[in-house]
């Protein structure tokens, strides 16, 4: 399930921005890919049902693939303020595509918690 993960986050990330469908030259971009590679990741998404791909028109997430890139932002996003806030790290939103599919809901819960006990913990000015 080579990168799986990290196409669903992007597509679902840019809907929300952007508006669907997504071009795909946007998420080659995103993920560092080529556009030949990138396509031929969206064509088996769409193949899985997770997207409807058109050539050269752009993606959209099935109701499928929402559901399942909706779990998976949940976590990236706590991945990212993780990274950025705890971890200082320079790329936090691309470290947290990396590893999204890695971590258990559980984990980013958890994570998600710890992050929130260090908001409430710093006195408001």
């Amino acid at each position: 399930m080579e990168r799986v993960a990290q196409y669903l986050v992007v597509v679902y990330d840019r809907e929300r921005t952007d508006g669907s469908p997504v071009e795909p030259g946007t998420v080659a971009r995103a993920m560092g890919r080529s556009p030949s590679a990138t396509t031929e990741m969206l064509q088996r998404l769409a193949d899985d049902g997770l997207v409807d791909y058109e050539p050269y028109e752009g993606v959209t997430l099935t109701d499928r693939g929402r559901e399942r890139a909706t779990e998976l932002y949940d976590t990236y996003r706590t991945l990212s303020a993780f990274f950025e806030e705890v971890l200082e790290l320079e790329s936090p939103e691309r470290e947290a595509r990396a590893v999204v599919d890695t971590v258990s809901p559980i984990v980013a819960d958890r994570l998600d918690a710890l992050l929130l006990e260090g908001e409430e913990s710093v006195p408001v000015q």
